[in-house]
């Protein structure tokens, strides 16, 4: 089994393996999700219930696909991340900065939505990520949150266990990196119970939280509102 970095090594060795597999990312999302992926974006997006031309920040935008789905929906986009690699390989005509998600470097209360796809369980500490969404947004924002899950059927979940813990690593390491696709399904262990973290969510400012199941479970959007 492969290692989970400490939190004191997080958010290195989370930015050093996705420098290291940006140049193949979008090509195994789509192979190994069976393009499941730009339904769950499209979900993810007409979750805001924004209008257009409003603005909303991607956090953790990686290549840009959840940019371009906010952008086909007439919004917005403003991509964050603090990989170089990916935003040197992202493939969209929004605006792009380099940053750290706990420290997003726009002004308080300047956007009107938020998204993040597949990325919670990468950042060191959920509080301070949601405090600082909170910062950003004015009050009534929306976000929409997209991540992996475990479905709830015994027989669903024992399959999806397999395929996200043998082939999900098998088909990584002839395409990408082994080490980086065996740490990604066993991240999820980073995510706290679903009740902790709907409730973090809500100490930290927002109101309306509310958790959806995709795909017979194996991906979640949550969304809420920003309070105010």
């Amino acid at each position: 089994m492969t290692r989970l970095p400490s939190p004191e090594n997080k958010a290195q060795a989370v930015e050093e393996m996705f420098d290291e597999i940006a140049p193949r990312y979008d090509l195994l999302n789509r192979l190994l999700t069976f393009r499941l992926d730009t339904r769950w974006r499209r979900r993810t997006v007409a979750a805001l219930g924004l209008q257009p031309g409003e603005t909303v920040i991607d956090v953790a935008c990686g290549t840009g696909d959840l940019c371009n789905e906010l952008a086909s929906a007439g919004l917005r986009p403003v991509g964050v991340d603090f990989s170089a690699g990916m935003l040197a390989a992202a493939s969209t005509a929004a605006p792009l900065l380099r940053s750290d998600a706990l420290r997003l470097g726009v002004r308080d209360a300047s956007l009107d939505g938020a998204t993040c796809g597949f990325a919670l369980r990468n950042f060191t500490s959920l509080d301070p990520f949601f405090a600082e969404l909170a910062r950003v947004l004015r009050p009534g924002a929306r976000v929409a949150l997209l991540e992996v899950a475990e479905p709830a059927n015994p027989l669903l979940r024992a399959g999806h266990r397999v395929y996200f813990g043998k082939v999900v690593p098998a088909v990584g390491s002839l395409l990408s990196s082994r080490s980086a696709y065996r740490y990604l399904p066993e991240s999820v262990a980073y995510l706290p119970e679903v009740p902790v973290l709907l409730t973090q969510l809500a100490d930290a400012g927002f109101r309306d939280v509310d958790r959806t199941l995709l795909s017979g479970g194996i991906a979640q959007l949550i969304t809420a509102t920003r309070a105010g």
